[in-house]
C-alpha cells in the first residue's frame, strides 16, 4: 500500500517524496484513515514505528481542508499536541513543518528551560498547530498568552510516559480549557490499565489500533548481555567501543549524576562523549544531540527521560550501561536502534546488583538473552549484590485533580503575577514557579527553589 492509497492530499505526498518515504508503516496504514475520518483514536505503538507521521499527516490534511470549527474574532490554535519531553516536542514540530511545507499552516513548539518571552511574542501571531509540554503550556495559559478555546484536534503523544512522569494533573487542567467538541488522539506504547481508564474519560467511541505490544522488541536488533563486575563496567565499555570501532553509541544510565560522570570519564580517556539529561540547559542538550547526529560525537550518554524523542536514522549501537528499573524502559531504549529497516545492536553490561532487573526484562520480553563473557572481565562469582541507586527525585503519583463546580465549570488556570526571573513566570494561585519538584527532565531552573506558601501544591513541570 502507498501513501496515496491512504487518501492523503497531493501536497503531503510531495513532501513525503521529498524525504524519501514511499510505503507507510503498519501504524500509519491503520491510523491515517481513522484520523482523516474524524474519529477519536486510541493507538498503541512502540517507539520507532512511525507513529509521529501517523498523526501529523492526517492532522495537517484536516486543518488544511476543513473550515474552522470554533471561529473567533482573533486567531485561535486549531490543533494541540502534548508530549512529555522537549526533545519529543521538537521532533514532532519538525515533522509538522517537514510534512506541511506545501500547506499554508503555521506551527510552533513551546517547552521549558528556555526564555519564555520569545514564545509569548510568537503566540500573539497566527498559529494553527501548537506542540507543547504541559508545564510550559500552563505557564502561558496563566499569563493569558494562549487561547485554547479553538482547539479542534488534541493529540496526547506517549501518554503512558506522561502519566508515569506525574503529569496527569497538568493534563487535566489543560483538558478543562478545551472545547468539548474536538477530535482526540491518544498514542501510547501500551494499553495498560491506567491508559484504558484515562482514555475512557477522554475519548468518544474511539477506534483502537494496536500495532505492536510494548513487550515486542525490534526484530532487527541483535541483543546480548555482558556479565561484568560493577567496578569494571567503564573499562569494558571502553574496550567494546575501541575494539569494535564503534563510531556512534547511545549509552543509557539510570541517573543524571551517573550520566555526567561516565561522559566525563570517557571524554578524558580519549573517547569523545557528552551527557544529555534534564539538568542540562536546552542549548547544551541541543548541542550534544546535534553533534551526535552529525557524527562529530562518538558517545552520547543519556537518561531514559531525556532520550525520549531522540530519533536517529541507522543508529548502530545502544548500550545499557545500567539496566532500567522498569522492564518496559528496556524496550524503549533498544528501540533507538534497528529503525526504518536498518539493523542494530543493543548490549547490556550487567553486574550482580542487576540480576533481578535482568530477570524481569527477560520475563517481560519473553526472551532469554545471550550472555557473552569477555576475557579479562569475568565477574567475581562470590560478589554480593548492593542496593541500586535510584534515579533522582522519584516521581510520585498525583491524586489532586482540578475540581469542577456544581455548574460543571472547571477551575481556571492561575494567571501569573509578580516579576519574572530569567524569563520564567512566577505564578500566583497556588504554584510558585521555582518551587516545582525537580524531576528527571525538569524545567532547568537551577537548584535555588523559592519556598511555597502555606497550602500550596506542587506539580511537575512536564517540560523536559
Amino acid at each position: 500500500m502507498s501513501f496515496a492509497e491512504l487518501g492523503l492530499m497531493p501536497e503531503l505526498l510531495t513532501a513525503l517524496d521529498a524525504v524519501g518515504y514511499t510505503n507507510p508503516t503498519p501504524i500509519q496504514r491503520e491510523a491515517i484513515p481513522i484520523v482523516l475520518s474524524g474519529r477519536d483514536l486510541l493507538a498503541a505503538a512502540q517507539t520507532g514505528t512511525g507513529k509521529t507521521a501517523g498523526f501529523t499527516l492526517p492532522l495537517l490534511q484536516r486543518l488544511a481542508t476543513l473550515p474552522v470549527l470554533h471561529p473567533a474574532p482573533k486567531h485561535r490554535i486549531r490543533a494541540l499536541v502534548l508530549t512529555p519531553t522537549r526533545e519529543l516536542a521538537s521532533q514532532v514540530e519538525e515533522s509538522v513543518k517537514q510534512y506541511g511545507q506545501k500547506l499554508k499552516l503555521s506551527s510552533m513548539v513551546i517547552f521549558g528551560g528556555v526564555n519564555i518571552n520569545p514564545q509569548r511574542d510568537r503566540l500573539q501571531r497566527k498559529l494553527d498547530i501548537l506542540v507543547a509540554t504541559p508545564g510550559r503550556l500552563l505557564d502561558h495559559v496563566g499569563q493569558g498568552n494562549v487561547d485554547l478555546g479553538g482547539v479542534e484536534i488534541l493529540v496526547l503523544d506517549e501518554a503512558d510516559r506522561m502519566l508515569d512522569m506525574g503529569f496527569i494533573r497538568d493534563i487535566k487542567r489543560v483538558l478543562a480549557l478545551l472545547p468539548k467538541q474536538r477530535q482526540n488522539l491518544l498514542f501510547s506504547a501500551t494499553f495498560a490499565p491506567e491508559i484504558k481508564t484515562f482514555a475512557q474519560n477522554l475519548l468518544d467511541n474511539p477506534a483502537k489500533v494496536e500495532v505492536a505490544p510494548q513487550t515486542t522488541t525490534a526484530e532487527r536488533v541483535e541483543q546480548r548481555i555482558y556479565p561484568v563486575d560493577r567496578d569494571a563496567k567503564k573499562a569494558l565499555l571502553q574496550q567494546l567501543i575501541v575494539d569494535g570501532d564503534w563510531k556512534q553509541v547511545l549509552v543509557f544510565t539510570r541517573t543524571k549524576h551517573g550520566a555526567n560522570r561516565l561522559a566525563e570519564q570517557l571524554d578524558k580517556d580519549g573517547i569523545p562523549a557528552m551527557a544529555i539529561h534534564g539538568n542540562k540547559s536546552q542549548s547544551a542538550r541541543e548541542k550534544a544531540l546535534s553533534a551526535f547526529k552529525a557524527g562529530k560525537l562518538r558517545v552520547l550518554v543519556a537518561t531514559d527521560i531525556a532520550a525520549r524523542g531522540i530519533d536517529i536514522d541507522a543508529l548502530p549501537h545502544v548500550v545499557n550501561y545500567e539496566l532500567p528499573n522498569v522492564p518496559e524502559d528496556y524496550v524503549h531504549r533498544i528501540g533507538r536502534t534497528g529503525r526504518a529497516g536498518a539493523g542494530g545492536e543493543a548490549v547490556s553490561l550487567v553486574c550482580v546488583d542487576e540480576h533481578k532487573l535482568l530477570a524481569d526484562i527477560e520475563r517481560t520480553i519473553r526472551q532469554k538473552l545471550e550472555r557473552v563473557i569477555v576475557p579479562g572481565f569475568e565477574p567475581d562469582p562470590n560478589a554480593k549484590p548492593e542496593p541500586l541507586r535510584k534515579p533522582q527525585a522519584a516521581r510520585q503519583p498525583r491524586r489532586d485533580f482540578p475540581q469542577r463546580s456544581a455548574q460543571g465549570h472547571a477551575a481556571q488556570a492561575p494567571r501569573s503575577a509578580g516579576p519574572q526571573r530569567d524569563g520564567q513566570p512566577r505564578s500566583s494561585g497556588g504554584v510558585a514557579a521555582g518551587n516545582r519538584p525537580q524531576i528527571e527532565g525538569g524545567r532547568d531552573r537551577g537548584n535555588g527553589s523559592r519556598p511555597a506558601g502555606s497550602g500550596q501544591r506542587r506539580r511537575p513541570s512536564g517540560n523536559v
